[in-house]
């Protein structure tokens, strides 16, 4: 019996070097795994998920971060705690996660603190 196919969606991702890269993420997932796994300017992700910290930080792009589920009050916390938190475009990568709806979206990873 084959397997059914996986849905993908892309993003498109300026890196802390200001590289620019296309990735494809499985709908449903995390963005913060296929950020971490890029090379050189890629978030670290330390708390691997667990929203409890900030090491994953990215700024969703104006015409795209209302598409985007509000931050819940926990990430909300962190965020603001940040250097560079921008109410309009701040987000954890680990807290959003790839829908159809978000395909061809741009983000930028905030520098790191």
């Amino acid at each position: 019996m084959l397997e059914a196919s996986r849905k993908v969606a892309t993003i498109y991702v300026k890196d802390r070097e200001g590289a620019d890269h296309v990735l494809e993420i499985e709908v449903g997932a995390s963005l913060m795994e296929p950020l971490r796994e890029l090379n050189g300017g890629a978030i670290e992700a330390l708390c691997g998920g667990m929203c409890s910290c900030a090491t994953c930080h990215v700024f969703i792009s104006t015409e795209w971060a209302n598409k985007v589920p509000s931050p819940g009050d926990d990430e909300l916390e962190l965020l603001e705690g940040t250097e560079c938190f921008d109410e309009g475009q701040s987000r954890l990568c680990c807290q959003v996660t790839m829908t159809d709806e978000l395909n061809g979206m741009q983000l930028t990873i905030a520098p790191e603190e």
